[in-house]
């Protein structure tokens, strides 16, 4: 027998048969099985229409399970048209049999009438369980693989939308998820843009899917030992140390010359019961963003215009600055140097639930404007996902957790910032949820501009791989803090003696 069955969404059109005619072709492909939501009549031999469910539910993956005989199945999960590049079948199964690998996944080339690009994917690694995780459109799974985890892990639950994500995770416990860093095929078409990808999982039309998502999420997570129960998470302990105010808003920034000031008086516009400040760390300014500040900074007392001696920190390094800085209040409240805060009430708001609910951190809801402060889709992002009983575990799934953030200053002193310009606030609301109670306010509170000037504006494949390969880098240090956190509660079993047992 040979060893390949190539598992295929239907796409309309004569290049679909096209591309199936050049597998079937092929010395190592055994079968196909080409899924479908409608009847579709195919006259090729050795292939078998799957028609109903669409390829992600539970129904259509157990009807391919049960049916293959092959030691691996070839997976194409795109409908886009792709052309496979000669000989790339040979390599895969390969380094498959090499590698004992789980599942195998390729770099490949976008193609266009015009041009032809690489598009480097990322490795693979403990951390990389977002369930859009990119794994290009063709890949490789071995079967002995898939049912070993599925005997040993349970099999995939009777979902709709989640199947692959479920079997993915499931095999990647006990088997390798390997990349080849090399081209074996071509995408013909054009990608959604980085920004339609960054919020699709935010979408109401997916709110179905991402349910799905999470309860898969979480049983995996109480598989690998990294789940953590809410009834587990500490209280904030309180301080009587007294602080200059009750609450400062922290800007940091560099270059912002164009809208520095907007936000500084968006800042100061802010009314409340409580004294607060504002502390902007001007991580050495070359663009007269400097001298901008200095100007407002004599005109408002209660605004302190911080240059760091240092010159090799990042936001993160600049959030430390100014939380060490004895003139930081009880809370520090977040604000970036091109937003706005949308109401006068902001900081009263993230305050009082600090205050009332004994939150480590708060976080609000933005909504998306342009650079004339016009809103945008999606619009308010409010990250409804986030619930009290399972926020802190589905987080370690998402990308991010959402604007306004708001911090226990005590707190952060200890925990800290990472030293970098990006996913430093994620990083660190997934160090506190590890232990403590996050709060959220689902009313838009702040006015997130996308312009040219944001630093995840227009981004590279090449830049937009460092910054997804870094989140996965936090998140895998995170799920392992939390298995050793949970292995430490976990009370040493002694073995029963042969005679008694007790």
């Amino acid at each position: 027998m040979k060893p390949l069955t190539v598992v295929i969404p239907y796409r309309p059109g004569p290049s679909f048969e096209k591309s199936l005619h050049f597998l079937m072709k092929s010395t190592l492909v055994e079968r196909a099985v080409i899924v479908s939501q409608e009847p579709v009549r195919l006259k090729m031999e050795r292939c078998e229409v799957l028609a109903g469910e669409p390829l992600l539910s539970n129904k259509t993956l157990r009807r391919i399970l049960s049916g293959i005989r092959t030691k691996y199945f070839l997976l194409f999960s795109e409908t886009k048209r792709i052309s496979v590049e000669p000989k790339a079948l040979e390599r895969i199964l390969r380094k498959a049999e090499s590698t004992k690998a789980g599942l195998v996944y390729s770099d490949f080339y976008d193609e266009s009438k015009s041009e032809k690009t690489l598009h480097a994917l990322n490795d693979y690694q403990l951390g990389s369980v977002r369930d859009d995780f990119d794994f290009g459109a063709m890949f490789l799974y071995s079967v002995p693989a898939i049912r070993k985890a599925l005997e040993k892990y349970g099999p995939i639950p009777g979902v709709k939308f989640a199947g692959l994500y479920d079997l993915r995770l499931k095999v990647s416990i006990d088997h390798s998820v390997y990349h080849l860093r090399e081209p074996f095929y071509s995408v013909i078409g054009t990608n959604p843009s980085a920004g339609d990808k960054i919020f699709a999982y935010l979408d109401p039309r997916h709110e179905a899917a991402q349910k799905e998502m999470e309860s898969v999420f979480a049983n995996y997570l109480k598989k690998i030992g990294a789940y953590l129960p809410a009834h587990q998470l500490r209280d904030v302990e309180e301080t009587r140390k007294p602080f200059a105010v009750e609450a400062s808003i922290v800007i940091p920034v560099r270059n912002r010359k164009k809208t520095i000031a907007e936000a500084v008086k968006s800042a100061l516009a802010q009314e409340m019961d409580f004294r607060f400040n504002v502390i902007i760390v001007d991580n050495h300014s070359t663009d007269g963003t400097t001298t901008v500040l200095s100007d407002l900074a004599r005109k408002h007392p209660g605004l302190k215009h911080v240059v760091p001696k240092r010159t090799d920190l990042g936001i993160g390094g600049c959030w430390n600055e100014a939380l060490g800085d004895e003139a930081c209040g009880r809370y520090a409240v977040q604000l970036d140097s091109d937003d706005l805060y949308s109401t006068p009430h902001t900081l009263q708001k993230m305050v009082d639930m600090l205050r009332q609910g004994n939150y480590a951190m708060v976080i609000g809801s933005y909504t998306l404007v342009d650079s004339r402060l016009k809103k945008i889709p999606p619009g308010l992002i409010n990250h409804r996902e986030w619930t009290d009983e399972n926020g802190h575990n589905n987080a370690l799934r998402t990308n991010g957790l959402g604007a306004p953030r708001a911090f226990n200053t005590t707190l952060m002193r200890k925990i800290k910032f990472l030293n970098v310009s990006y996913g430093e606030d994620y990083a660190a609301a997934l160090r506190i949820c590890r232990e403590y109670r996050i709060g959220r306010i689902y009313e838009g509170l702040y006015l997130c501009r996308r312009w040219s000037g944001n630093t995840d504006a227009a981004l590279s494949i090449e830049e937009r791989n460092r910054n997804d390969a870094f989140k996965d880098k936090i998140r895998t240090g995170e799920i392992l803090a939390r298995q050793k956190m949970n292995q430490e509660k976990t009370p040493l079993t002694l073995p029963l003696s042969p005679a008694g047992r007790g």
